[in-house]
């Protein structure tokens, strides 16, 4: 059910309650205004949100998921947002930076796991129930949401509805914890900073400023698009994207919540493009660092993304099949040792790992990469469905067909420019696609539980939970009431 504007949102929150009040009269009063503020007002002044009622709580999370993500009212998306983060405050479900956890696996205080960090792209609150399903019954508690720049874009998923509906989720399926979101791939569009530098990276500070703002406590900083190889050297190769980034991470850090060190990632090597090398990483770090210690900001990088042979999306050959790709693992390994033992990050993380075959994901933890980035795996479970509806499917390409063909390369056949841009489908149709039957869904959840589980054992974080509680407390952040659901309140 979507809700027409904040008052009728208000009087659909009747499966939280306050104590010591009656909850009869939600449902029996005239006017709604009349006993909703004091209550709103408890929850802010005293905390003293309680849940009696764990059905009607379930319906409640449903409602307020379906509201954050398809509702077109910003305002009632903002108030969905804010109701679900004071419910996970309740069940002890909050989000979290990864940063400690990182940072110790940089001491070398564990070892031999590597996170997935998964980028949903529609569907979300259905696919995260099943990854919460999935770690709830392996005791999982390293694992990652995240979503890139240009994804909340054409996925028309706005940060605070991601960090809603992905926080909803682990609530429906009884998690509890720390929940990490991540911004991936906080990139600077070269064409655009080519044209007016100062305006791309005011648009990027502004989406890092909502992600954080909506729980967004992990920030993947990727400036390797200005990597200019035609200078002569490896400082002046590097030398926007170290500086870019710092200034940017000082502007991150500015935006912290009290008690959170935001985790914050560098990329020295363009996804799909030559392999990264020790005297990059080197140079990219000691400036960065350097740039950092004469700004007085003490707190740099948890983690420095590579390039080790992937590509975002995979390769699909012109008949069809998907291109084998080489993961240099030495690579991955050898600068994620220098990063650790020279730098005190992390370690290394490594893009588009979505498509590579099943065998080659336990050498991730082998060779100590901290993180892996897999996107594309996850929607192909959805679009490549037996049961996806072939009608809606025809309509998406349709549409591709009609308003993407300038996106398209000249060598690419059919089914290569169909694959490479149905990702831009997801937000045009993401009310349509919603619309599937729960039947359906339950079939892409099943194979995503599967995928997630296979994901878990491979990559080696079954029962990682109690390992990253040790490291990431629970901190508890204040949160106004969004204007427009106080005054409905006053």
């Amino acid at each position: 059910m979507l809700y027409k504007n904040v008052s009728d949102l208000i009087q659909n929150i009747k499966a939280v309650k306050i104590k010591g009040i009656n909850p009869v009269l939600s449902a029996l009063a005239r006017d709604r205004k009349q006993v909703f503020s004091p209550l709103t007002r408890l929850i802010i002044e005293k905390d003293d949100l309680d849940i009696l009622d764990k059905e009607q709580l379930n319906k409640t999370i449903d409602e307020l998921a379906e509201n954050a993500a398809l509702n077109d009212d910003l305002a009632i998306k903002k108030a969905c947002h804010w109701l679900i983060l004071k419910i996970g405050q309740k069940l002890n479900v909050y989000p979290a930076s990864i940063n400690d956890f990182y940072l110790a696996r940089g001491r070398e205080e564990f070892k031999d796991l590597t996170v997935p960090a998964m980028n949903l792209r529609g569907l979300t609150y259905e696919s995260a129930q099943a990854i919460f399903k999935t770690a709830v019954k392996k005791n999982i508690g390293a694992f990652i949401f995240e979503l890139a720049r240009t994804e909340m874009v054409y996925t028309a998923q706005p940060p605070v509805e991601y960090a809603a509906v992905i926080l909803a989720a682990a609530i429906k399926q009884g998690f509890s914890g720390p929940i990490f979101i991540q911004l991936d791939h906080g990139q600077i569009n070269l064409k655009k900073y080519q044209e007016n530098p100062e305006q791309e990276l005011n648009n990027l500070k502004n989406t890092i400023k909502e992600s954080i703002e909506a729980g967004f406590y992990n920030i993947d900083i990727d400036a390797s698009t200005l990597v200019d190889l035609n200078q002569s050297s490896l400082e002046e190769q590097q030398r926007k994207n170290f500086e870019t980034t710092a200034e940017l991470t000082t502007f991150i850090r500015g935006l912290e919540p009290n008690d959170i060190t935001i985790s914050i990632g560098g990329e020295i090597g363009e996804i799909g493009k030559k392999n990264s090398n020790p005297e990059e990483l080197k140079s990219f770090l000691s400036n960065y660092n350097q740039i950092l210690k004469n700004s007085n900001i003490s707190t740099g990088l948890s983690k420095i993304s590579v390039q080790s042979g992937t590509s975002h999306g995979g390769i699909m050959l012109a008949d069809g099949k998907m291109a084998d790709l080489e993961v240099d693992f030495d690579t991955l390994e050898n600068l994620g040792q220098i990063a650790c033992q020279e730098y005190g990050l992390g370690g290394a993380v490594a893009h588009g790992a979505s498509t590579l075959k099943d065998e080659v994901f336990n050498k991730f933890t082998q060779n100590q990469v901290l993180e892996i980035h897999l996107a594309t795996a996850f929607q192909n479970i959805i679009l490549d469905s037996k049961f996806f509806p072939q009608d809606l499917k025809e309509k998406m390409y349709d549409w591709l067909k009609n308003n993407c063909q300038a996106e398209r390369k000249e060598n690419w056949t059919d089914e290569q420019f169909l694959y490479n841009l149905r990702k831009k489908t997801w937000g045009v149709f993401e009310k349509e696609i919603s619309q599937i039957s729960p039947e359906i869904k339950e079939k892409f959840c099943q194979e995503i539980g599967e995928k997630f589980n296979f994901l878990a054992e491979q990559l080696n974080i079954n029962n990682t939970r109690d390992l990253v509680v040790k490291y990431i407390k629970p901190v508890k952040i204040d949160l106004e009431m969004p204007a427009e659901l106080k005054r409905e309140m006053e």
